[in-house]
């Protein structure tokens, strides 16, 4: 069931702290399912493992710069799904996007995954959609679901839910470590993170990337436990930004789990269920808990 796949090296040169521009090579979490290949626009990862780019999936994001006289909308910025227009008074304004408008799928990678189980041609599509359902039950529990166009996915068991952090873990220190050795401006990491990243970069007793048994996985994680801590709590924070809370919502956790879910069935039980109170959010506690990280051991600092 377990498969090790290189994901890709992409698009890296770029600060962490804007999650959705930097290069990185990640070794994908996989079900045997094939991997789905994103075009380069669409999979712009950031410092967060196979994400695509944030903004992507950026619901509530709207930034309003100065007007320009000639035409108001020139640098008038709506959040994915509107347009630009002007009322009568030359004033410009946000309104929804008629989807007819939007331009035409490439190619079946463009396809997207609504939770209304709807394949949407184009993330375009999807939020012009989302937008004209504002204020209605429907568009409230409307969000994108995962990249690629709609199938079935199969239950996850009680036993390979808990293979999974065993993976998800082990991936993100890698992840990790593969920063620490292509940062060589600063732009992947900051010298605080350099420096805690490289106590496990020297680390002789580090497993080193490859594919690993389950109960080897798990072995380390005991033996090394605190090799761990540090890659949790960074990808938590890489995802808590908009806003930047302590919380994860559905939108903020999209850039890590919709390229994940088709290759991997158990993402959105896993997701689900490290939210353990059921509010819809998912705490710096709760995630923690999610990777198998103690109480005592959950740092608000380590995620800046």
């Amino acid at each position: 069931m377990r498969v090790w796949i290189v994901f890709l090296l992409c698009l890296a040169g770029h600060a962490m702290a804007a999650p959705a521009e930097e290069e990185l090579v990640v070794e994908e979490l996989v079900t045997e399912e094939p991997v789905v290949e994103v075009s380069p626009d669409e999979t712009e990862v950031g410092a967060n493992p196979v994400q695509v780019e944030v903004g992507e999936f950026d619901e509530a994001i709207e930034v309003v710069e100065d007007t320009v006289a000639e035409n108001p909308c020139v640098n008038y910025h709506c959040k994915k799904g509107k347009v630009c227009e002007v009322d009568e008074d030359n004033t410009p304004m946000c309104v929804c996007q008629d989807p007819s408008t939007c331009p035409p799928a490439d190619g079946e990678f463009e396809h997207i995954c609504g939770t209304d189980n709807k394949t949407y041609d184009t993330s375009c599509h999807f939020f012009a959609t989302k937008c004209t359902l504002e204020g209605t039950k429907k568009g409230h529990k409307l969000h994108l679901d995962y990249i690629g166009a709609c199938k079935h996915i199969e239950d996850c068991l009680d036993s390979e839910l808990n293979e999974f952090p065993l993976r998800m873990r082990d991936w993100l220190k890698n992840v990790m470590v593969t920063l620490y050795e292509r940062d060589e401006d600063n732009n992947l990491l900051t010298e605080k993170q350099k420096l805690r990243v490289k106590k496990i970069y020297e680390n002789e007793k580090r497993l080193q990337a490859g594919e690993h048994s389950l109960d080897l996985l798990a072995h380390d994680f005991e033996k090394n436990y605190n090799m761990y801590i540090f890659p949790v709590h960074w990808q938590f924070g890489q995802l808590d930004q908009h806003p930047v809370d302590g919380y994860l919502t559905h939108t903020e956790l999209a850039p890590l789990r919709a390229p994940l879910i088709p290759m991997e069935h158990c993402t959105t039980r896993f997701f689900e269920e490290c939210d353990s109170d059921g509010d819809k959010y998912i705490a710096l506690e709760e995630w923690a808990t999610c990777f198998g990280i103690k109480e005592q051991d959950v740092d608000k600092d380590l995620i800046i």
